[in-house]
């Protein structure tokens, strides 16, 4: 073997190494990278999950339940850190429904839903790329975990 062969199979492995979160989360930056974009990310990422939970707490509380658990099991194969992240976020999300009017929380998300949505659709026009979710559904559960790798980042947490 020659001494060049060995650098090749170190970078492979250094690839193969790369935990699929970091994949995930690099590929989904490629269409986040204007600063405007990015805050309008942070803002109405959580709002559409607030306001989709909000819709399935309308249909029935354990069912937003069920969803967040479900979630949370895949954001656990990612990242157990993310995971206790959107945990203590879904958690908060779901007390505020509780505390909400009940005959309130549906036309609440829907409203917040749909503002949600405009806001990044305006963010990727500003952008000038689509949104990542157009290629990958999986990015829907994804964009949650960009938007919480700021504050982590912020908090110099590891995730």
């Amino acid at each position: 073997m020659k001494l060049s062969d060995s650098h090749v199979g170190e970078g492979q492995d250094a690839q193969v190494r790369r935990r699929h979160i970091d994949v995930l989360l690099t590929k989904y930056a490629e269409s986040h990278l204007n600063p405007v974009n990015e805050i309008i990310h942070c803002v109405c990422v959580p709002a559409i999950v607030f306001s989709f939970l909000g819709m399935i707490w309308s249909a029935h509380p354990l069912a937003a339940c069920a969803a967040v658990m479900t979630s949370l099991i895949y954001y656990f194969f990612l990242s157990p850190r993310f995971a206790i992240g959107m945990l203590l976020m879904s958690a908060a999300m779901l007390f505020v429904l509780q505390q909400l009017p009940q005959v309130s929380v549906w036309k609440i998300s829907i409203l917040v839903f749909v503002v949600a949505w405009i806001g990044q659709f305006i963010g990727h026009k500003i952008e000038g790329k689509k949104p990542s979710f157009f290629d990958d559904l999986r990015f829907l559960l994804i964009g949650p975990l960009f938007v919480l790798g700021f504050l982590y980042r912020r908090l110099n947490l590891k995730y």
